[in-house]
């Protein structure tokens, strides 16, 4: 099956009332394409960091949207001219650009799956990483094996941030462990401590997609509630969710997230750990890893024991000092 597609040349300060149209007439979904940067807000919603792509804010901007093939002539021309108009009235109130529209085709998209084609099974050193609709493949079958459909979340393993975390976790966890997942995501890092002998791991996220495909996943994995506790809300904001994790309770904390918030974050996990328990950080671009670095130094509840790097990704990993508080 094919789809009509249509794209409107405008401006970024215009694309949330062309939207807002679109929506009015019909459409369901629309794509927007521009060089606006991420707000302090945005950056805090997403789970790692992002390389600087050099772009020019012109802005500019585009909106795509897509009907289906097969929608009769007349009803598709009927909703063209529809936006069209929409266009004009949007124009008289915002600087909208050309406005322009001009149409193509794509062939069958299905926006929430068509990812899954390009996520195989693979291996972090010995251990394999499959996702759910894949076959364990004949040569891995004697591997760890851990089973993830990241759904919405971030976390499927192959991105260089968790691959660090996967090689820091087996490298300072202990038998019976207890671990506290900052940022779970699909909830790969807490399955991996768990199937790598932790005895009980805390989770906590912001999204509430991430809290579902975690719990998906430990379900799959054949892991408990009991094993893997995942607990909506933010450890730095809300009292409810550092009374639900506990406190001086944790052997090791994970926290595969944006640099600015591990800088916040190691001071609220210290209260977390136990004396001489360690903390392993990444989602870390190596441009910020000074930054991180410098806060852990600061902290006298900790001291840096170990860094590893992988591509243009830095993890961090500290310890709790025996002394601290």
């Amino acid at each position: 099956m094919k789809w009509k597609k249509f794209t409107i040349d405008t401006t970024a300060a215009a694309t949330d009332f062309i939207s807002n149209m679109l929506s009015e007439c019909g459409v369901e979904g629309i794509e927007i394409q521009d060089n606006v940067p991420l707000t302090e807000e945005e950056l805090k919603q997403m789970f790692v960091d992002i390389p600087a792509v050099p772009s020019q804010d012109d802005g500019s901007a585009k909106i795509s949207f897509y009907l289906d093939y097969e929608m009769p002539e007349a009803e598709a021309a009927a909703l063209i001219e529809q936006v069209r108009e929409g266009l004009r009235e949007v124009a008289l109130f915002v600087e909208a650009g050309s406005c322009r529209l001009t149409a193509g085709e794509t062939e069958d998209i299905d926006w929430v799956n068509n990812w899954k084609e390009f996520f195989k099974p693979f291996t972090v050193d010995d251990i394999l990483i499959c996702p759910t609709w894949e076959e364990v493949p004949e040569e891995h079958r004697d591997k760890m094996r851990i089973r993830i459909d990241p759904g919405a979340a971030f976390g499927t393993g192959t991105h260089e941030t968790t691959q660090l975390c996967i090689r820091q976790i087996r490298k300072y966890m202990k038998p019976g462990a207890r671990v506290l997942d900052v940022g779970t995501g699909s909830g790969i890092l807490g399955i991996t401590a768990l199937k790598l002998g932790a005895s009980y791991v805390f989770g906590t996220d912001l999204d509430d997609c991430a809290v579902t495909a975690a719990r998906e996943n430990a379900e799959i994995n054949e892991i408990t509630a009991d094993q893997f506790e995942i607990c909506k809300g933010n450890i730095l904001e809300e009292r409810t969710v550092r009374d639900a994790a506990g406190y001086a309770c944790y052997d090791l904390v994970t926290a595969n997230i944006l640099a600015p918030v591990i800088i916040l974050l190691q001071g609220e996990a210290a209260r977390h750990m136990k004396p001489g328990a360690v903390i392993v950080t990444s989602g870390i671009l190596n441009t910020k890893e000074a930054e991180v670095c410098k806060a852990f130094e600061e902290n006298p509840e900790f001291e840096i024991i170990d860094r590893a790097a992988q591509g243009e990704w830095v993890s961090v990993i500290a310890r709790k000092t025996r002394n601290g508080i």
